[in-house]
């Protein structure tokens, strides 16, 4: 039996976790699964370049998606935290490393896990 590549375990779980935050808030539909296949595929030849940062690739996934999804259909997650002011999207920490989560900025609040919005309310 051949070892499974830790780069294309990588990609896989940040394609699912990603996937369950979009099932998680009803936005799966098949144009934003596309962007999730496109940041997969960047990210597959990011980490080619850098091997180092393979334990980066779930949240550069969620981050790349989020950015796809503000281009085309506008903010995304929005933040379940904050009831009042203007609605707006989480944020993924960190930024660069390991163990993403969505965090509200404007309440300083951790909300999530990337892949776990369908607990978060």
């Amino acid at each position: 039996m051949d070892a499974i590549d830790p780069l294309e375990q990588a990609l896989h779980a940040a394609r699912a976790l990603v996937l369950a935050d979009l099932v998680a808030r009803d936005v799966a539909e098949a144009e934003v699964v596309s962007l999730v296949e496109e940041a997969v595929a960047h990210r597959r030849w990011w980490v080619e370049q850098w091997p180092e940062g393979i334990e980066y690739v779930a949240g550069l996934v969620a981050q790349d998606v989020q950015d796809g999804l503000l281009e085309r259909y506008g903010r995304w997650p929005l933040c379940p935290v904050c009831g009042s002011g203007d609605p707006h999207a989480l944020d993924v920490e960190p930024e660069l490393g390991p163990d993403p989560h969505w965090v509200c900025g404007k309440a300083g609040v951790v909300v999530a896990p990337v892949g776990g919005l369908g607990a978060a309310g």
